[in-house]
């Protein structure tokens, strides 16, 4: 009994240490005032709103989609990442991680597009149709891995080593994102960086405004002044840097967006199979996620019980996702170095926010405000915050030996993968184009080239976190290393004990009044 006394109170103890950081406003469990709440939680889905309509909207592009009903398709991506959002913060693993379209699953999508357009002249429906079938069907395999603990068997063997690139390489994936890499308007993307780094990191003590809303005041500002300069012509249509305020008028009151709104989905297993790769890069980018989260929150490592319930309700958003008509769900990194900058952790502040897009999304006049926030505006704020998931990434291996050369050989090996590989699958303008490439392959074609394997190495490949996390998976159980060295001791002592988290069910059956977890 003496044994498991000491065990719990070296546990509490590091979670204790492992608190909440001095420069966190309000931890996961707070609960800001209500005005305050709409503010911090509105700052949240800025972060993500680039991704959140770029997704959309290449999809409208490759399915040739109509004005019309491509107005109803990105606000329905805005009511699926709210829905999304309030089910796993309330529901799923409870930490304060936005939802949203997904990059991962956008390349099998575009590839399912393509080849159902090769068919013939497949109406725009029909494309539509066939890629919620295929989302569905993949996302119900998700949901298994979640529920039925599968990421659980392999979380034995990821230590900080393996963590820290795979968190890294989440913000160093997106310095190529088009609203940065194809910027023409520097001057309004360096104005917007000056303005955010301005207000988190040099005017933060001399304001608490500045220290909690430096991304809503930086991208406000810098969007008011493209817009006066776009009411002024010194911005024309043609400019990156120009407002359309006009499009705010003509947008519709309220969208009507419900269940089946386009039809019934069909289902094909080879389609689903190929969409099945991007939900596995899905699960990969998500678990990096959660722990990075935990990491900059100062809530301990994540325990077994938390990350499949994340999973699984990733997997449940995904299905819906797919009823509803989108491309996808998953975690969104973006919101996670919103809260680096801001210290603001709060889940409560992050479902007030997925309430604020919900309404974004059926209030067409709102989201058609946003979509006219310009690119390099976002690309400000991407500049801003994406070099904060690398650093929480990085800060992982304050757990592990430095000086061994098996952790720095694994590290830094994994990290070049993780950039190299989905690199050289630029190079290719299709998941079809890799296909036949892998065709040609001597003595392994027949098999490379099959489209399960082929669109699976596809996806992942261009996936950088998952490449990188693959690679440091594979290495840092087959180099000979002992835990200490590889930092699962001091890694063992702030991961949450698997009573830390009660699940929704379990919190239902409880009193909740019971001081038991400060989950």
């Amino acid at each position: 009994m003496g044994s498991g006394i000491q065990t719990r109170m070296a546990h509490e103890e590091s979670q204790a240490a492992a608190g909440p950081p001095d420069d966190i406003e309000y931890g996961i469990d707070d609960r800001p005032p209500t005005g305050e709440s709409v503010l911090l939680g509105l700052q949240h889905y800025l972060t993500m709103v680039g991704a959140n309509i770029a997704v959309p909207l290449l999809l409208v592009g490759a399915l040739d989609m109509p004005r019309d009903a491509a107005a109803r398709f990105v606000g329905t991506f805005f009511v699926v990442s709210g829905v999304a959002t309030l089910a796993q913060t309330t529901l799923g693993n409870r930490y304060p991680i936005v939802q949203g379209a997904p990059f991962s699953m956008l390349a099998p999508a575009l590839a399912i597009v393509g080849v159902v357009s090769a068919t013939g002249e497949a109406a725009w429906q029909t494309k539509l149709l066939a890629l919620q079938g295929a989302i569905i069907t993949a996302a119900l395999a998700e949901v298994a891995i979640g529920y039925l603990g599968v990421v659980e068997k392999i979380r034995r063997y990821l230590s900080p080593v393996v963590i820290a690139p795979t968190i890294a390489l989440i913000g160093l994936s997106l310095f190529d994102v088009p609203q940065v890499a194809g910027a023409t308007n520097w001057w309004l993307l360096g104005f917007t960086v000056v303005l955010i780094v301005g207000f988190s990191q040099y005017l933060d003590a001399s304001h608490r405004a500045f220290r909690l809303f430096p991304v809503l005041l930086g991208m406000v500002t810098a969007w008011a002044v493209a817009a006066v300069l776009s009411v002024a012509g010194v911005y024309t249509p043609e400019s990156s840097g120009y407002v359309p305020l006009g499009q705010v008028a003509e947008a519709p009151a309220l969208l009507a967006i419900y269940p089946l709104q386009w039809g019934t989905p069909t289902v094909q297993l080879s389609l689903a199979i190929g969409m099945f790769a991007g939900v596995l890069a899905s699960i990969v980018e998500s678990f990096g996620d959660y722990h990075a989260v935990a990491r900059i929150a100062g809530h301990g490592a994540p325990s077994e019980k938390r990350i499949n319930h994340g999973i699984g309700m990733e997997g449940l958003m995904n299905v819906f996702s797919g009823i509803m008509g989108t491309g996808g769900s998953t975690s969104y990194s973006e919101n996670i170095g919103a809260i680096g900058l801001t210290g603001v952790a709060s889940r409560y502040v992050v479902q007030v926010g997925a309430v604020t897009m919900i309404v974004f999304g059926y209030v067409g006049y709102f989201g058609q405000l946003v979509t006219t926030i310009p690119d390099p505006i976002v690309g400000g704020l991407f500049v801003a915050m994406f070099g904060q998931i690398v650093a929480v990434g990085l800060s992982n291996l304050a757990f592990v030996d430095l000086s061994s050369g098996r952790n720095t050989f694994v590290i830094g090996f994994a990290l070049f993968a993780g950039l190299a590989v989905p690199a050289y699958m630029g190079n290719f303008d299709s998941a079809a184009a890799f296909r036949s490439g892998m065709e040609r392959v001597a003595v392994l074609g027949p098999v490379l080239g099959t489209r399960l394997v082929a669109d699976t190495l596809y996806v992942i490949g261009g996936t950088g976190m998952a490449v990188g996390g693959l690679v440091a998976l594979v290495l840092d159980n087959t180099i000979e290393g002992t835990p200490e060295e590889r930092g699962l001791v001091a890694w063992e002592r702030i991961t949450e004990e698997e009573s830390d988290f009660r699940s929704a069910w379990e919190r239902l059956r409880r009193d909740e009044a019971t001081p038991e977890s400060a989950d």
